[in-house]
């Protein structure tokens, strides 16, 4: 889970204004772009440190104020997109993908009650469609913690190849860790689309 969340003191008063985000229909969930209301479940989730710990921007505690500015602060830059991940009307993680000099970064996170379900790999494959064939991205990279095998298998069900291993800062321990990256061009994309497009259904 490489979910990029913002530091509240990062962000600046002023604000763009955000771009409108698709919603998107896979067979149980709805991805949609979060909004301030979702900001109280967001710090419940993320606030547990078994998320912040395998993400690398979520910092530890991580409270209301903070997920009150992450929402704030994004889908405001062309080419960066966060999702909601819905079931059944409730917020249950976010997904995101953002530009970066090696590829567009997809992040991730589910909440902890909603583990095992393969909910996290039905919304990256959503998102990483919409990724490759609505916003035109041609490679797309991830990572996941060494000591996280739940992600790296959420990562190779969607296609991804291991490229190395390396240390990336984690904000929630206030140290580097042995981060698995991982890669996925458009061209394998384009033959592994058995899973089945997410619908755009606004």
């Amino acid at each position: 889970m490489t979910l990029a969340t913002q530091n509240a003191r990062q962000v600046s008063v002023w604000r763009p204004q955000a771009r409108r985000i698709p919603v998107l229909q896979t067979e149980r969930l709805t991805l949609r772009a979060p909004c301030r209301a979702d900001a109280r479940v967001i710090a419940k989730f993320a606030g547990d440190r078994r998320i912040a710990e395998n993400t690398s921007r979520i910092p530890h505690p991580y409270g209301i104020e903070d997920a009150e500015e992450y929402v704030a602060s994004i889908n405001t830059v062309d080419g960066e997109t966060c999702f909601a991940v819905m079931r059944d009307d409730r917020l249950i993680g976010l997904c995101n993908v953002t530009p970066g000099k090696d590829g567009a970064e997809i992040g991730y996170w589910v909440g902890a009650p909603y583990w095992g379900q393969g909910i996290a790999t039905e919304a990256a494959r959503a998102m990483i469609d919409f990724a490759f064939a609505d916003v035109g991205y041609d490679m797309l990279v991830a990572g996941a913690r060494a000591s996280n095998p739940a992600s790296r298998r959420v990562l190779e069900k969607c296609g991804f190849q291991w490229t190395g291993v390396g240390l990336y800062r984690i904000r929630a321990i206030n140290s580097s860790a042995p981060i698995d990256r991982f890669r996925l061009d458009r061209g394998l994309w384009a033959s592994l689309k058995a899973w089945g497009r997410a619908k755009e259904v606004a």
